[in-house]
C-alpha cells in the first residue's frame, strides 16, 4: 500500500507547480537565467500534465496516473541535477535539489490506481465505475 493517494497527490501538485513557478522571488534567485526558468517552466507543465491526467484533481483525463507518475519522477530527477547541467550550482542550487528529490520521493509514494477508495464496508464497488478499465482487477 502507499501512503498517497491519488487525490492527495493532485492537490499536492498543483500547489507544487505553483511553489515552482514563484520559486525564483521566494527563494531569492530570480536572475531571468536557466536557474530561474527552469523551476517556472516546470512548474507550468507540472500545472498543465495534472490538468490533464485521468484522477481525481484532473479535468480532460487525457493521461493514465502511471504516466502522470513517470512525469513527475523525469522532471524531479532534472530539476534536481538542473544546476549541474545548466553550471549555476554556484550561484543556487538548494531549492532546485531538494524540490527535486521532493517531486521524486512524492512521486513514488503515490498510488498508480485512482479513485481506489474502500468504501464503508470495506470493499471498492461504490467506486468502481470511476476506475478506469485497466485498473481493474
Amino acid at each position: 500500500m502507499t501512503p498517497i493517494s491519488t487525490r492527495l497527490h493532485g492537490k499536492l501538485d498543483y500547489l507544487l507547480g505553483i511553489l515552482l513557478i514563484l520559486s525564483p522571488w521566494i527563494f531569492n534567485f530570480s536572475q531571468g537565467k536557466a536557474a530561474t526558468w527552469i523551476p517556472m517552466i516546470l512548474g507550468a507543465v507540472m500545472i498543465l500534465y495534472s490538468f490533464c491526467t485521468h484522477y481525481e484533481a484532473g479535468a480532460l483525463k487525457i493521461f493514465y496516473m502511471r504516466t502522470h507518475l513517470v512525469f513527475d519522477i523525469v522532471s524531479g530527477i532534472f530539476l534536481a541535477v538542473s544546476p549541474l547541467v545548466f553550471r549555476f550550482y554556484n550561484n543556487v542550487y538548494t531549492p532546485h535539489l531538494w524540490l527535486g528529490i521532493g517531486l521524486v520521493v512524492t512521486a513514488l509514494l503515490t498510488s498508480a490506481r485512482p479513485y481506489a477508495r474502500k468504501n464503508p464496508h470495506g470493499d471498492m464497488t461504490k467506486y468502481a465505475h470511476h476506475i478506469p478499465k485497466q485498473y481493474q482487477s
